[in-house]
């Protein structure tokens, strides 16, 4: 079974097409939890917006990118939008200095 490290570091790939940049750099990830052994892993993460376009991509990215990892039987992604995601305070500071932010 993977650990949570694991899953993040399989995730730190998955770029938001729109801004061309990881979506645990970018705080899209909020959390990770692992089910039945590890067998199962839920994904709660956001978009940059409600109406993001590139929603069903991300989603469908995040959900390979955990499938395949070694142990993993299911995934399912979990698409939250509260907390709505604010780059200040829950983006990398690599990120903020991307964006102009910092």
């Amino acid at each position: 079974m993977p650990s949570d490290t694991e899953i993040y570091e399989a995730l730190r790939p998955v770029v938001d097409p729109e801004l061309n940049l990881s979506i645990v750099d970018l705080g899209l990830i909020y959390g990770i939890k692992q089910e039945s052994e590890g067998k199962r892993v839920v994904v709660e993460m956001t978009l940059t917006s409600m109406a993001c376009p590139v929603g069903p991509q991300l989603r469908a990215a995040v959900h390979g990118a955990v499938a395949a990892l070694p142990g993993v039987e299911d995934v399912y992604v979990n698409l939250v939008f509260n907390p709505p995601w604010n780059p200040r305070t829950m983006a990398s500071d690599d990120v903020l200095l991307h964006l102009g932010l910092a």
